[in-house]
């Protein structure tokens, strides 16, 4: 049974789901996908309104805004299983796809231009496809940092940066994410003691990416892990910063890519499939690059503008993304204890 408070926001997102398909009707006749994304608007519309240029399809888009985050997409998309009304799912990480898909509100489809992807960014049930990735980087202070950068996030703990050193709080966004890969990799006991190590060599443990991406550029970190797109802010504002890829000779960087899937019992599932082959295509990752979001494509061989990786040509941590959304949350609670959270 769903409590009040739960029932009535998941009422009051279907709700508002029903007003923005209503709202965003037309006569024109032209077929129609709608399209739920997490990703930011300034990223995801002006792609999606190529796709509408290139196909003839209107896509009515549904973004998960501020005004929104009480009910989220996720609830959305769940609380209209039965009677979905979305077609395609368009989220900025893995999470996300994989809750909806252990929830039932996803359907297979395995795109042909997928064909490129590799396997590990791909639901091997054809669940969801990731594309165009944020890698988990390094930045840090050119005044403060004359040689030898840190290269590893194991450096955190290291005697030679106590106090200097900065993250965001690990119980969050892509923070959470990388954490969790830690435990995976390392197993709870050693995970745990790094994370105690992390807390007594005075690591600043921030409130978001951004706030990271802030201390560094002002000399109040040293150097700091954050996320590509921030990373890529403080370049473009001309902070005295640089970016590495961490880990390049060990375990490889963390790759969170976006996913993209088909809502099960999708009204219509055929131009859903349309939009997925598109967000699927090489085109939309170079596009992506060259935005400020300086995402990686994952296939290899796409264009990208200088300074913009692709994941083929770094080393990259192979991660069990599954495994990272079931264990999560249990992860959260233990890093809740070693920090004091």
């Amino acid at each position: 049974m769903i409590g009040y408070k739960a029932g009535r926001a998941w009422a009051w997102g279907t709700l508002l789901g029903c007003a923005f398909l209503a709202g965003c009707g037309g006569s024109s006749g032209a077929p129609v996908v709608v399209c739920y994304t997490s990703t930011d608007q300034v990223f995801a519309e002006p792609i999606l309104q190529a796709f509408e240029q290139q196909s003839g399809i209107r896509v009515r888009a549904k973004y998960d805004t501020e005004e929104t985050k009480t009910t989220g997409l996720v609830n959305l998309i769940q609380a209209e299983k039965g009677n979905p009304q979305a077609d395609v799912f368009w989220s900025s990480e893995t999470g996300r796809a994989i809750a909806l898909k252990q929830a039932g509100c996803l359907a297979t489809y395995r795109s042909p231009n997928a064909e490129g992807i590799p396997a590990g960014f791909k639901d091997p049930e054809g669940y969801w496809t990731g594309f165009s990735a944020r890698a988990r980087v390094i930045l840090y202070n050119t005044e403060l940092v004359k040689v030898s950068p840190p290269s590893s996030v194991m450096e955190l703990i290291s005697p030679a940066w106590q106090g200097k050193a900065a993250i965001a709080n690990p119980l969050f966004g892509t923070t959470s994410f990388h954490a969790t890969t830690l435990f995976l990799r390392w197993g709870d006991a050693q995970a745990k003691d790094f994370f105690r190590r992390v807390r007594e060599n005075g690591v600043q443990i921030l409130p978001s990416n951004g706030a990271v991406k802030d201390a560094v550029s002002d000399g109040r970190a040293t150097w700091g892990v954050l996320d590509t797109d921030d990373a890529n802010v403080a370049l473009k504002e001309g902070r005295p910063v640089a970016v590495l890829f961490p880990d390049q000779e060990g375990a490889g960087t963390v790759i969170i890519p976006n996913t993209v899937s088909l809502i099960a019992g999708a009204p219509r599932p055929e131009t859903g499939k349309q939009l997925i082959d598109y967000l699927l295509s090489p085109q939309v990752e170079q596009r992506l690059a060259e935005m400020d979001c300086v995402q990686m494509p994952l296939r290899p061989g796409v264009p990208t503008p200088p300074g913009v990786r692709t994941v083929s040509s770094i080393d990259a941590q192979e991660v069990d993304y599954t495994r990272v959304a079931e264990r999560i949350r249990e992860v959260d609670g233990m890093l809740k204890e070693v920090l004091g959270l």
